[in-house]
């Protein structure tokens, strides 16, 4: 399944390249909710850089970091000091609880450095513009006879599904091409959708990706490659969507990827899913579906962009 993809987090690239519009209410409701302390919800640094312009939303990116500076200075603190604790004790005598302690202190202290960076970071690096399992992202859609730019959650919630749902099948940021007529009908034909993509991302075996077999007493290793089509060409990634809605929560409009049986080179690298894109003379026609012509929608998927995909092993 396609657990990560690398996408065009600047909305203005979709209006500029694509002649979208772009739904800025429904942005700044979601930048609002994500400003809220303890609130989980999960923007891409590039999508945040991409909006930090916009005056509706800009006091809310600078709420939200500062917020977040605040807990990291903390966490650095106490990291610091809890680094210093087993350092001393350390110098006495050797214990496994303070090497235990060092080792975690380390990697805290690590990681909120990271992160802080990244709060100052002005251009995209990195996993910036990666997308993970409810992470959001730009998506475009069909609204009133034009294309629009809508912020949706990687993993569909179809509308009238409890919320548990989400727990329940965590696979579905993805919607198995050989699913679409039932598991996920209801969907499909009626509300898709298209993300902007330049590579995405797999979990393989090693001894797959290696053509072989396991050794006899070696474990399975999981490898992260990073498939990428080699004329670098933008992917159009055909998604289905659904707004979900109930009383007293806030509306959820969130998305998932149409895969299908890989490509030769895909498979060879040891992955047995690969996304779609669509051709950009069928985009309008796959965000306006007809539901009572599925098969001309299955045949647009038939008639996808075919690059040849090269991989490499993720940073």
């Amino acid at each position: 399944m396609c657990y990560s993809a690398r996408i065009e987090a600047d909305y203005r690239k979709y209006v500029r390249d694509y002649g979208a519009a772009i739904t800025l209410s429904e942005f700044v409701d979601l930048f609002y909710r994500w400003a809220k302390p303890k609130t989980k919800l999960y923007i891409p640094r590039g999508v945040v850089m991409s909006f930090r312009d916009e005056p509706a939303i800009a006091p809310l990116i600078a709420e939200h970091d500062a917020q977040q500076q605040t807990e990291l200075e903390q966490e650095l603190f106490a990291q610091r000091q809890r680094l210093v604790d087993a350092e001393r004790k350390l110098q006495t005598k050797t214990t496994k609880a303070a090497l235990e302690s060092q080792r975690i202190a380390s990697s805290k202290i690590e990681r909120a450095l990271g992160k802080m960076a990244e709060l100052r970071r002005t251009v995209p690096e990195g996993d910036d513009l990666r997308i993970f399992p409810r992470h959001y992202a730009p998506v475009m859609v069909m609204e009133n006879g034009r294309r629009v730019v809508k912020p949706m959650r990687y993993q569909l919630r179809p509308a009238g599904k409890p919320a548990f749902y989400d727990d329940k099948f965590p696979g579905t940021y993805n919607a198995r091409r050989d699913s679409l007529d039932g598991y996920w009908r209801g969907v499909f034909g009626c509300t898709h959708g298209v993300i902007i993509a330049d590579a995405f991302y797999e979990n393989v075996n090693r001894h797959r990706a290696e053509s072989r077999e396991l050794e006899p007493g070696e474990e399975v290793e999981n490898l992260v490659l990073e498939f990428k089509p080699r004329t670098g060409a933008p992917m159009l990634i055909a998604c289905l969507w659904s707004r979900w809605t109930a009383p007293g929560e806030p509306d959820l409009l969130s998305f998932a990827a149409i895969t299908d049986d890989p490509p030769p080179e895909v498979a060879a690298a040891g992955h047995d899913r690969c996304v779609i894109p669509i051709k950009a003379e069928h985009v309008d026609a796959w965000l306006n579906p007809d539901p009572k012509n599925l098969q001309a929608l299955q045949a647009i998927l038939d008639d996808r962009e075919r690059p040849y995909y090269e991989h490499r092993l993720a940073a």
